[in-house]
């Protein structure tokens, strides 16, 4: 059972500019004493393919160029470790594909891939082709040509380096056993489910989160289970979506948290977001920021049914995302980058407010505050802003908030009043007795509050988001603690 305390998402490397070991010093030295847990992002071979490790060409293997299994074991002994199972594809350039491209048919690899044949053995209808869901503009088929002399339409969701997997047939299944063998024997405790909304395809569906997906992620999360770990299923779609997931599975994501707040905070008005916590999983893990863009999908209508923020209110909020960023979001965000997705804004999410440092710790208070275990990114623990630089020299719009640091920018960002206040409000939220118990929040407008109550233990944030006033009121008996996040500044 994972801790209930905050948890870290970061790459190895980026973060360190090393690698695993010198991670896990980092947790031991500096950081000592603020996670739980750690998200550690891709480590496969490579961790620098076209989607920054979600490519993996193996996934079973550790890049060398940061560590081994032994290290992965190491880092899992002293924290709650999460790892991602890339459920749905695999690199073009891996070993099984690369022997598909060559053999074609005659390859023994050849059912480990999806094909649109596949799916659809009478051919598919431009009706058909219309209804499949997919995040990223463009047909989900590429053209191949393989060694046998034909050319077949492999399934690629994402990218055309990202061939997506038959998980329907033993070889799908094997492949995915292996990597959750690898997973178990090394302390990896936390599965992360990586696009499985689009792992079963269906012909005459829309191809995502068909009830035989639940059924798969039922089968999955079981047998993850069973070898000792948990799953989190990683979804973004329409709200209503995650509570029928989170009913499924051991836990999933709260994606429509980051731009509720951020609505709350441009608008003055905290409506939708008390809506959304009052009906939100419980079952839950919640994070502002990402290795991914800001997801915006899930707060908005899709189809016929309607949002927690409507369509005017969605324009609005990105719009106001690239004002506040000084149009640097607008650079990395859909056709203006490659990645393109069609429900994210790429942006940090301190330049998504500005750079401003007292709405910024509202923010992850009200992160805190609500239902579910945090997990804060690497590039939001230091309040880090845009890097421009990176995302001229790759031309990949999440790259805005992929920094590479090292230990003098890290020593430089700890000395920050805005990252020292969060530092402070983790150490609340991981170590008031209060929030293992009971949750309930209340608003009126442009205003907030969020309670946690256990026995004679209770904890408050209420936010005043008119009048820019934010405060902590903590009471065991007759004692009362009060803190103001402008002091956590100062």
């Amino acid at each position: 059972m994972m801790k209930n305390k905050v948890q870290l998402i970061t790459y190895a490397d980026r973060i360190t500019g090393q690698d695993i070991n010198a991670l896990t010093a980092l947790l031991n030295g500096p950081l000592h004493g603020v996670f739980g847990g750690v998200h550690l992002l891709p480590f496969y071979n490579p961790i620098d393919g076209s989607d920054a490790g979600f490519d993996p060409i193996d996934h079973s293997a550790v890049d060398e160029r940061i560590g081994t299994w032994q290290d992965i074991q190491v880092l899992g002994a002293d924290y709650d470790l999460m790892a991602d199972l890339i459920v749905n594809h695999v690199s073009a350039q891996s070993f099984q594909f690369q022997d598909v491209l060559a053999k074609g048919k005659a390859s023994p690899f050849w059912d480990l891939f999806l094909t649109k044949e596949d799916v659809f053995p009478n051919g598919m209808s431009d009706a058909e082709q219309k209804a499949i869901y997919r995040p990223r503009p463009g047909s989900c088929f590429t053209p191949m040509p393989c060694g046998d002399g034909q050319t077949y339409d492999f399934w690629t969701t994402f990218t055309d380096n990202q061939i997506d997997i038959n998980v329907k047939v033993a070889a799908g299944v094997a492949y995915l056993n292996n990597v959750l063998t690898k997973f178990s024997a090394n302390n990896v405790n936390i599965i992360r489910l990586d696009a499985a909304g689009y792992a079963i395809k269906q012909a005459g569906t829309n191809c995502f989160m068909l009830d035989e997906t639940f059924d798969y992620l039922d089968k999955l999360s079981a047998q993850a289970n069973a070898l000792g770990m948990e799953t989190i299923a990683e979804i973004h779609s329409h709200y209503q979506t995650q509570v029928d997931v989170a009913k499924r599975v051991n836990m999933v994501y709260d994606f429509a948290l980051p731009p509720l707040i951020l609505h709350s905070l441009f608008t003055n008005n905290s409506d939708a977001l008390v809506k959304w916590l009052n009906i939100s999983p419980r079952n839950c893990l919640t994070v502002l920021d990402t290795h991914d863009g800001i997801g915006i999908i899930d707060a908005g209508p899709m189809g016929d049914k309607p949002g927690l923020l409507n369509a005017a209110q969605i324009d609005n909020l990105v719009e106001t995302i690239h004002a506040n960023s000084n149009n640097q979001s607008r650079q990395a965000t859909g056709a203006a980058a490659s990645n393109v997705d069609l429900y994210q804004v790429n942006c940090t999410y301190y330049n998504a407010l500005g750079a401003n440092d007292f709405d910024y710790l509202v923010a992850r208070a009200i992160q805190f505050f609500a239902p579910g275990v945090p997990q804060v990114y690497y590039g939001g623990l230091f309040a880090a802003e845009n890097d421009m630089a990176l995302l001229a020299k790759s031309n990949v719009g999440r790259d805005i908030n992929r920094p590479y640091l090292d230990a003098d920018i890290i020593a430089q960002s700890l000395a920050k009043p805005v990252v020292q206040g969060l530092l402070k409000l983790i150490e609340i939220r991981n170590t008031h007795s209060a929030f293992a118990g009971e949750f309930s929040v209340e608003g009126d407008d442009n205003s907030c509050a969020l309670k946690w109550l256990l026995n004679d233990s209770e904890i408050v944030l209420e936010v005043n988001f008119s009048r820019r006033e934010a405060l902590i009121i903590e009471r065991t008996g007759n004692e009362q603690i009060l803190t103001s996040l402008n002091d956590l500044l100062n």
